[in-house]
């Protein structure tokens, strides 16, 4: 590049940052307030910019969406290699989910995606993956429904902090998981190898 030569803008970077933006708003205000406006001020870009890259405000809050998705995905990753080194156990379990409630950004995250996919079919999938990741975590220990029952209980103890701006004591969550998912299912091997 010649000196003095204008940089060429990341067209990667600025849809990420205006996607970034719609996220956190989105996060702060809800899906339904956020517009082209509030996005484009909050990240710094001209109004323009967030109709060059999205057609439309929906298409912009589906990106917006997946990058939620995405930011729970990379929390999930954390409690399955926190499970694999410590355990499944419903103690780990209980401590993991009171720990989870410290993370104000993740907890306001996570009710974004699920109160936009309870009014928007299109985002129901997305949010399914998400609890799905979790059953799929438990499932080979304590078998699919009871891992089934517990995402259920978890989503439960994360919507009544959300509406009572009060968090449940973490023996309370222990005891409850301990009762939801009972002793460990035995596996195959186990089963055929009982003479």
């Amino acid at each position: 590049m010649k000196h003095g030569a204008r940089r060429r803008r990341d067209p990667e970077a600025r849809r990420l940052e205006i996607v970034t933006a719609a996220a956190e708003l989105i996060v702060e205000v809800g899906a339904e307030a956020v517009t082209h406006r509030m996005v484009a001020a909050r990240a710094g870009v001209p109004l323009g910019a967030t109709t060059q890259y999205f057609d439309t405000l929906d298409d912009l809050r589906a990106a917006a969406f997946r990058a939620l998705a995405e930011e729970v995905d990379a929390r999930l990753d954390g409690v399955r290699q926190t499970l694999a080194e410590r355990g499944d156990s419903p103690e780990v379990i209980a401590a993991l989910v009171f720990e989870s409630m410290d993370d104000h950004h993740a907890v306001q995250a996570d009710r974004a995606v699920v109160t936009a996919a309870v009014h928007d079919p299109r985002l129901r999938e997305l949010a399914r993956h998400l609890s799905n990741r979790l059953v799929e975590l438990l499932a080979p220990t304590y078998g699919e429904e009871r891992a089934r029952a517990a995402m259920i209980f978890i989503d439960g103890v994360m919507w009544s902090m959300q509406i009572r701006d009060d968090r449940l004591a973490q023996s309370f969550i222990e005891s409850a998981l301990a009762r939801i998912l009972g002793d460990a299912v035995s596996t195959p091997s186990a089963a055929t190898a009982t003479p």
